[in-house]
């Protein structure tokens, strides 16, 4: 070979080279490759799935029921009045199932919060006590067609968001957003965090039930969302546009239902001082959206994903209610004055709803400011839609995304994809401190774990 013409180099999967041909003008085609993170026996069962006619037509029901589904508010009220299985003494949390024993220190910090905003237990001490007898029932979220935020925690007296799938029938449930900062989803549980979750019960939650009641026909929520794409959200750690959209509609209908000026103000106030208020809707919709893949029969799509701080979930459409599990990963990213990474808890939460619906880590492209609070550059923001794009079936219809002309974003997760890319699902979250009671301390990103999916390919039976 002459070194002394000029290179034409073919890069094949090692990125670190990338530089140094830039650096010198050498010219390069990079090859986005990576080996077989399986085994022989483990790629060959992936041929054979994606040869299947029954796994072909599943998938593509699966994506059609994902891109089709038409998530509507059609209801603010107590969680024990309409999630399932919600009884006294009963706490639903984010992620898989997991024991009082095992579980992380934000999600024991906001159970023993919730058994105090109960009136369950009169201080911590109580709470742990109960919490350690067995006397309160414990349950994922997911169980139920709900989903909740970080430590997830739901209780009866809390209100909920209930929002049908107009295309399927099935209805969802998530708590609402209590603000930022030392809130119960991040573990604290301080007299303000029950004083704040009394008002939300006593004046939130009623005059919210009262002005969707108001409306028509319900408050479309994919259509919000559609929006808030195009106006800089990715509606997962983003959702400042939505919140913005939202509000317009609820002041109108408060308008309409409450004469007490003082008293929209003041929740015009408190959803306008939280920029996160969207989110806990938009999991609501995204449960309803991705439920509707459920137990579809021979479809390797993910129906769930979800991580408790000390696990991360997923479930497969074609394998019904069956998680498969790996340890919780620690984000990295940015964080408030006074804290650092040794402060992080694992991973936790149920807001991982909106990846596996198409939007979140998956619409990062749409959000270029994002990279202010989670880190990273306004292109890598970009190259994470790009990426995801190789595991998911196909390209949302209804959401798109400006700043790749308008394509849809990546939507149904396909347990053999990530496989075969050994590109695992992009996670933008929040991120708890490790102790109990202390809040959230800033937010970041990670990547689902592999062992998961491949534990799931494993399961399937061809």
């Amino acid at each position: 070979m002459d070194l002394n013409k000029r290179l034409k180099v073919i890069n094949i999967g090692l990125e670190g080279f990338i530089g140094a041909f830039r650096d010198t003008g050498t010219e390069y085609l990079n090859l986005n490759w990576r080996p077989p993170l399986v085994s022989p026996d483990l790629l060959k069962k992936i041929d054979l799935l994606r040869a299947s006619e029954k796994v072909a037509k599943a998938n593509n029901e699966a994506f059609k029921r994902l891109n089709d589904s038409e998530p509507v508010l059609i209801d603010v009220v107590q969680a024990k009045e309409a999630v399932e299985g919600m009884k006294d003494k009963t706490i639903f949390h984010a992620g898989p199932p997991v024991r009082w024993e095992d579980m992380c220190g934000p999600v024991k910090g906001a159970v023993m919060g919730a058994c105090i905003y109960e009136g369950w237990a009169r201080d911590l001490g109580e709470a742990e006590s109960l919490c350690s007898s067995g006397k309160i029932s414990f349950s994922p979220c997911h169980h139920h067609r709900a989903v909740g935020p970080m430590a997830g925690i739901l209780s009866p007296s809390m209100y909920v968001w209930a929002v049908e799938n107009r295309t399927y029938g099935n209805r969802a449930y998530c708590s609402l957003n209590e603000g930022l900062g030392k809130v119960l989803r991040f573990g604290a549980n301080g007299a303000d965090v029950i004083s704040r979750l009394k008002w939300m019960e006593n004046v939130l939650g009623p005059s919210l039930k009262k002005a969707v009641a108001a409306s028509e026909n319900g408050i479309n929520i994919s259509s919000i969302t559609a929006q808030a794409l195009q106006m800089g959200d990715e509606c997962h750690n983003r959702n400042v546009a939505a919140t913005g959209l939202l509000l317009k509609t609820l002041t109108q209908l408060l308008l309409k239902v409450i004469d007490d000026t003082e008293l929209i103000l003041e929740l015009v106030r408190f959803i306008d001082s939280n920029p996160h208020f969207y989110l806990n809707l938009s999991m609501a919709a995204c449960k309803s959206v991705t439920d509707a893949v459920f137990g579809l029969k021979h479809s390797t799509i993910v129906s769930a994903m979800a991580r408790n701080g000390t696990e991360i979930g997923i479930r497969v459409a074609g394998c019904m209610d069956k998680w498969f599990t790996s340890p919780a990963g620690i984000p990295e990213g940015l964080f408030f004055p006074g804290f650092s990474q040794e402060d992080a808890n694992p991973d936790l939460g149920d807001s991982t709803v909106s990846e596996v619906a198409g939007i979140g880590g998956f619409a990062m492209a749409s959000a270029p400011a994002i990279v202010k609070f989670v880190g990273g550059s306004p292109r890598d923001a970009v190259e994470c839609t790009l990426q995801m794009g190789q595991i998911c079936h196909g390209k949302n219809t209804r959401y798109q995304i400006p700043q790749l002309n308008f394509a849809g974003t990546p939507t149904g997760i396909d347990i053999t994809k990530v496989i075969e890319t050994g590109i695992t699902p992009f996670i933008n979250t929040g991120i708890a401190h490790r102790k109990p009671g202390i809040g959230q301390v800033g937010a970041g990103i990670l990547r689902a774990p592999m062992d998961c999916f491949i534990e799931a390919l494993k399961y399937i039976k061809i």
